[in-house]
C-alpha cells in the first residue's frame, strides 16, 4: 500500500518505502516493461533495502490524476513484487 502520494512536476510520485531505508535504487528497463503495462507513461523505482538482497519497489511515478496515479502504481507494485 502507497505511503506518500505527492505531485512532482508532470508526474505523481507514489511511494511503497522510505527512501533513505535503500542501499541501491535504480529505474530498470524491465521494470519499465511492466508498468507500461498498466500505463505507458510510468516510471518504476526499486532497490535493495540495506541488509536485504531482494530487489522492491521504492517508488512509481505516474502521470495524471492522483487517485487514478495511486491506483496504477499499486498495480505496477503487485505485478513486480508478484
Amino acid at each position: 500500500m502507497a505511503q506518500i502520494v505527492e505531485r512532482e512536476d508532470e508526474y505523481v510520485h507514489v511511494q511503497f518505502r522510505d527512501p533513505d531505508a535503500f542501499q541501491t535504487v535504480r529505474e530498470p528497463n524491465w521494470a519499465q516493461w511492466v508498468a507500461w503495462s498498466v500505463s505507458s507513461s510510468a516510471r518504476v523505482r526499486i532497490g535493495k533495502e540495506r541488509g536485504c538482497e531482494e530487489w522492491t519497489v521504492q517508488s512509481v511515478l505516474v502521470d495524471g490524476e492522483e487517485s487514478l496515479a495511486r491506483e496504477q502504481a499499486e498495480q505496477i507494485a503487485e505485478k513486480i513484487d508478484a
